[in-house]
């Protein structure tokens, strides 16, 4: 009897997880098809505060920069991947004031510039659905507990700004198609 009641136990326990997991998107690498494209450093020019920037990390990271020299070293970087790397390495005095505070709202922007100026990463962001979106890192540090989670945990921070974002695109594209059937 116990032993029926395990294998039942366990099949609804894998069925649970199962829709779990049919819940929730993961994403790291840029090359990973195809929700690679979700990570910042997937290769994708957008316009960001007047300036073009190879990538959503290129346009985050130029608002880190305290000095102009820093900002140029920093977009001099060979990769995105470096680039980040780099930023991340800064020193206090080369980091701009208040970007504590400031850089959620900055990649917010980046995130709707990425997906407003791409109509194929916007439609693959809507897609998603309600799917929990999450940055799985690989590496276990305090960057990347912040951002994304390791061995799930951590923030998720660009998983809920994509999350956030996804669902401020649905609202317009909805407002759109009421606006458009209304001038009909």
């Amino acid at each position: 009897m116990i032993d029926g009641f395990m294998q039942i136990s366990m099949h609804i326990k894998m069925l649970i997880c199962k829709e779990i997991v049919l819940d929730e998107i993961r994403f790291y690498r840029a090359s990973e098809k195809p929700y690679g494209a979700f990570s910042n450093l997937y290769r994708r020019e957008i316009e960001f505060e007047g300036e073009t920037f190879p990538t959503s990390e290129h346009a985050y990271q130029a608002g880190k920069a305290r000095k102009s020299a820093v900002k140029k070293w920093l977009m001099d970087a060979p990769s995105p991947a470096l680039l980040a790397m780099a930023a991340h390495g800064l020193y206090y005095w080369d980091v701009a004031p208040g970007w504590s505070t400031s850089k959620f709202d900055r990649m917010r922007g980046v995130l709707r510039a990425k997906f407003n100026q791409h109509a194929d990463l916007r439609q693959l962001l809507i897609g998603t659905g309600d799917a929990r979106l999450v940055e799985s890192a690989t590496v276990d540090n305090e960057v990347n507990r912040l951002w994304g989670e390791v061995n799930g945990v951590g923030r998720n921070m660009l998983g809920l700004l994509l999350m956030e974002v996804r669902d401020a695109l649905r609202l317009e594209s909805a407002a759109e198609d009421a606006y458009m059937v209304a001038a009909e």
